[in-house]
């Protein structure tokens, strides 16, 4: 994967240079192929880290933007590519489709191509901003007109020397854990999706679906430490994807190749000054402080590890961990440079987290972010990549209704006058006003995660 640093490579050229960079992948080792004696085909086989070694594709539609928005330092890293809708897989106005992506990927001489695939029916059942095209009992459609269409592109020979690194269908399995009765976080969007089981009927197709083609690698949304790190949570959706996904419509054990914290979230991924276990004023800031609540983990780091090392287990097969950099770098003038001296465990976590929002909860287009760690291979051991899904500058969801054909529609937790609900724990949204649609260039974001950008540009 491109380091950090890394400013020279050519970002497109002649389609020898692709193939000439697959011949050398090829004899370095970084993809094994296996074939009869004497076939002329080859068939790549997944590798443990497909990031290892790897020169990952950048989309040349969002790096425009980002140059034309004054982030030319960071224009060349590669981005994922979404899939949120029927018709992104053909392109629409002002955005390439898949089979361009993938195109144009070779022509970069890219090892990695890096996809969303995020259209559920009744899709992001707990906010408005996301929700999706198909209604929640659309499981149908969405199989044949979405997830079939995919695999069929995915699966052209052409592209068989991509590694393909799919992150599958985000928010939706933790959704229909946490925000269903009897819970005072349901909703009646989620009830639903409980009740169908399309969101595991989803999953589970895609997963099978893709998983059987030999160079795509799976990876699953776990939500973050602010969502599914508490107790009652952590170990209970692994239980629901062994149980409801694994199994359903396709799905095995090993159409998974990893899984993925803090899609499009803000969670830092080190606290620094603190952990969930440092005493203040005798006891432990995991008892005594709001800002933690119980919960086992503080960042996204320890987080993802535990589950990388839970799914191991109960998966039967290692599993790579992925996280989401994109925005979680919280520099700037607020960032803490070391620990607060104070006795009193809330006063303490407060002023030592590196981490600035209002409440863990919070998700929409957060005031005062910055962009994170760029996209590095194999940062530290346990997590295989540091990676941008969520492209910087891309709105989270809109403040106010906006017409769209999208299916999007304007949340509450996006408006920064709103005061909050359950999921928040009642707390102001801390979200950036005049937003556009979720995916939509919202510039005055962009501008300010440049400027609160940790490591600094």
């Amino acid at each position: 994967m491109k380091l950090k640093g890394d400013r020279g490579r050519t970002r497109s050229g002649p389609r020898s240079v692709a193939v000439a960079a697959a011949t050398a992948a090829l004899a370095a080792g970084l993809l094994t192929v296996g074939s009869p004696a004497g076939a002329e085909d080859v068939t790549p086989r997944r590798v443990d880290n497909p990031y290892a070694g790897a020169q990952v594709y950048v989309n040349p539609d969002w790096a425009a933007k980002a140059s034309a928005g004054g982030g030319s330092a960071i224009a060349d890293e590669p981005t994922f590519v979404w899939m949120d809708r029927i018709a992104a897989i053909n392109g629409t106005s002002g955005a390439m489709g898949l089979r361009a992506h993938l195109d144009e990927a070779l022509d970069q001489g890219a090892d990695v191509f890096q996809v969303v695939i995020y259209n559920l029916p009744g899709r992001d059942c707990s906010a408005l901003a996301s929700n999706g095209e198909l209604p929640a009992d659309a499981i149908g459609r969405y199989q044949t007109e979405y997830i079939d269409p995919i695999a069929e592109i995915l699966g052209d020979s052409a592209y068989a020397n991509l590694r393909i690194v799919a992150v599958v269908e985000i928010d939706s399995l933790p959704n229909i854990l946490t925000n269903v009765d009897p819970r005072p976080t349901a909703t009646a969007n989620c009830n639903t999706m409980k009740a169908n089981g399309n969101y595991q009927k989803g999953v589970g197709y895609a997963l099978g679906k893709l998983g059987a083609l030999p160079n795509v690698y799976n990876y699953i949304d776990i939500g973050h430490h602010g969502w599914l790190g508490w107790d009652d949570n952590f170990r209970p959706f692994a239980d629901l994807f062994m149980s409801q996904v694994i199994g359903n419509n396709g799905a095995g054990a090993e159409d998974v190749h990893g899984f993925i914290s803090n899609v499009a979230n803000y969670g830092v991924l080190h606290e620094e000054h603190f952990n969930a276990n440092t005493v203040i004023g005798g006891r432990p800031v995991r008892e005594a402080a709001k800002w933690i609540d119980w919960n086992r983990y503080v960042d996204e780091v320890s987080y993802a590890k535990a589950y990388g090392e839970l799914f191991t287990q109960r998966l039967g097969h290692r599993v790579s961990m992925l996280i989401d950099t994109s925005r979680n770098g919280w520099g700037g003038p607020n960032r803490p440079d070391g620990p607060s001296s104070s006795t009193d465990p809330n006063t303490f976590v407060e002023e030592s987290r590196i981490d600035r929002r209002i409440h863990l909860g919070n998700w929409c287009n957060q005031s005062g972010a910055g962009i994170g760690e760029r996209p590095t291979a194999a940062p530290e051991s346990g997590i295989d990549a540091y990676v941008w899904v969520k492209p910087p500058g891309e709105s989270d969801g809109a403040s106010e209704e906006i017409p769209n054909d999208e299916g999007k529609g304007a949340d509450e937790m996006c408006d920064p006058a709103y005061q909050g609900n359950p999921r928040n724990g009642n707390n102001p949204s801390g979200a950036l006003p005049n937003s556009p649609l979720s995916g939509h260039w919202f510039q005055a974001q962009f501008t300010e995660l440049l400027r609160n950008a940790y490591p600094p540009l």
